[in-house]
């Protein structure tokens, strides 16, 4: 499983939960940076948002056929929440 977390620089929310996520030690991911500034369209789509998070299930196909992504949107944590609160909300998106 991968994270996708869009960022951009000079965020505070954003680097505390790129902080957070890096210290959860339980679960197993892959955590992938996006800064918004570096494309147009995710930009446009996210700069009133960030922090934004989606957990990306790729799947490789067979037979030549292209990877297939699915992202799905995680609700916002609060900026409060601790690791252990941050672990125990991905746990219950990573279960499904």
């Amino acid at each position: 499983m991968r994270l996708i977390l869009y960022s951009k620089p000079g965020c505070h929310l954003c680097e505390g939960l790129q902080e957070k996520l890096k210290q959860i030690q339980n679960l197993s991911f892959e955590l992938e940076v996006r800064d918004i500034t570096t494309r147009e369209d995710w930009f446009a789509a996210y700069q009133y948002e960030v922090p934004v998070l989606y957990l990306s299930n790729r799947q490789v196909a067979k037979d030549a056929e292209e990877e297939k992504e699915s992202e799905k949107l995680l609700p916002r944590p609060s900026p409060r929440a601790n690791v252990q609160q941050l672990e125990q909300m991905l746990r219950k998106y990573l279960a499904n």
